[in-house]
């Protein structure tokens, strides 16, 4: 059975997508449709609440960092005991990598409309302009033929005649284009945000309340059964539950709590569809990996924000170090990375001991942003495959590296557009990671 899906989208950041979005999915789950959702491009932050918004996982489509095969398994994935998908652009809906010899693989929203041929509704911020913004539509409906612009939401609309300006001069500039409805500035619907994005979904502090406002002002404000109406099945066929990365180990022990929140539900789920066992647990909570377990995975997140207390809590650093001593592997990315080092320096200045499994001192004091897709190629043989072997990245982090002693690099890297980054990470016995948060295996 063939599930149709639709694309909401942007000309920018800022426009208002993912509000829409959230209330969209909140709003068709209350009405009684199994939807799934997923997000374009390498983004942890939003994912998390789709989930919180239709109480199913949300899994991440980048045409960038995955292989087709791979964006072919995860619809599949999402389609199984799925009425429809909805999926929330990153960015422009036309903004992506730089990419060598064309854009079919920029990581774009686009790119994501090609491959698939959902359709695109684009959220449009209309605050300071009225007629004009037909100018935008039009523009963007007719930049890429083989991207379809299907419908229009216009949001933050103000008083008066606004709204019936807005939507004469679309039909006079795009004939055909539907309308679907338009949102008014309103107060008090947000999420507030911090350096990587948005605050994590576990930690607003009315979540249910948040997405049920948002829903009652999507079904209120958006004509549902035409957006419905608009969606079509993915021309990808959907395939096999794909592997991204190979299994750390037979049972991993997966650091999962609000220091350590930045997994792509992909990986895990490949890992298992492999045979492989994952425990759960909490370094906030004070808690050690399950001492059977033959691999250790701390993923990305927050440590910085409770450095603190992660470097008094002696049962998890114990844990780690003891599960190192016989003979797990090891691997952090980015905040897992920096969890793996000596020292973490916190934004006040503060230092805070960590595990000390390798040789690196990170701080937050001085904070640069370092951002881009990276190519990355394994420099030591282990449990990423022989040297040699090639992966699709992201990089997302304003962390400095302070102190970087004896340890083999880990990974030479290049980006999007093809230059060099050098070398990065750090491999120590059984011990690994990078600020990298591999996606994909290349096959480039």
């Amino acid at each position: 059975m063939s599930i149709p899906g639709l694309i909401l989208a942007a000309p920018a950041s800022g426009s208002g997508k993912t509000l829409v979005t959230l209330g969209l999915l909140r709003a068709l789950a209350r009405r009684g449709l199994r939807v799934a959702s997923a997000k374009v491009g390498p983004d942890y932050i939003d994912p998390a609440f789709h989930s919180a918004a239709t109480a199913r996982s949300c899994l991440n489509l980048d045409t960038w960092a995955m292989r087709p095969a791979t964006i072919a398994g995860l619809i599949g994935d999402l389609t199984r005991e799925a009425d429809m998908i909805v999926a929330e652009g990153v960015m422009g809906l036309f903004d992506g990598a730089m990419v060598p010899g064309g854009v079919e693989r920029d990581g774009s929203t686009a790119a994501l409309a090609r491959l698939t041929g959902w359709p695109v509704v684009l959220v449009v911020n209309v605050k300071g302009q009225a007629a004009s913004a037909a100018a935008t539509v039009r523009g963007f409906a007719t930049h890429d033929p083989r991207v379809k612009i299907a419908g229009v939401i216009f949001n933050n609309i103000g008083m008066g005649r606004h709204q019936e300006i807005l939507t004469e001069a679309t039909a006079a500039a795009v004939p055909g284009l539907r309308v679907l409805g338009c949102i008014p500035k309103t107060q008090g619907i947000g999420v507030p945000e911090r350096h990587l994005g948005l605050v994590q979904a576990h930690e607003h502090p009315d979540l249910p309340g948040f997405l049920d406002t948002a829903a009652d002002l999507i079904a209120e404000r958006i004509d549902l059964d035409a957006l419905l109406s608009l969606a079509r099945p993915a021309l990808c066929a959907a395939a096999a539950s794909p592997c991204p990365l190979p299994p750390l180990g037979q049972r991993i022990a997966v650091a999962q709590d609000l220091a350590f929140a930045f997994c792509y539900p992909a990986v895990l789920a490949g890992w298992r569809a492999v045979g492989a066992d994952l425990a759960f647990f909490s370094p906030l909570a004070n808690e050690a990996p399950p001492q059977d377990c033959d691999a250790v995975y701390l993923p990305g997140g927050y440590p910085e924000l409770h450095a603190g207390r992660l470097a008094a809590n002696t049962t998890f650093l114990d844990g780690v170090r003891q599960a190192v001593a016989r003979g797990a592997v090891v691997f952090g990315e980015c905040g897992g990375y920096m969890t793996l080092g000596e020292v973490l320096t916190d934004a006040e200045g503060c230092d805070h001991p960590m595990l000390g499994l390798l040789p690196l001192s990170t701080s937050f004091a001085k904070r640069r942003l370092h951002m881009g897709y990276r190519l990355a190629t394994v420099l030591v043989d282990g449990p990423f495959g022989a040297i040699g072997t090639p992966y699709r990245a992201h990089e997302f982090h304003y962390a400095t590296i302070v102190a970087e002693d004896s340890a083999d690099p880990l990974f030479a890297i290049r980006d999007s557009a093809g230059a060099d980054r050098g070398k990065v990470g750090q491999a120590r016995g059984r011990v690994y990671g990078s600020f990298m948060h591999l996606i994909d295996r290349d096959n480039s």
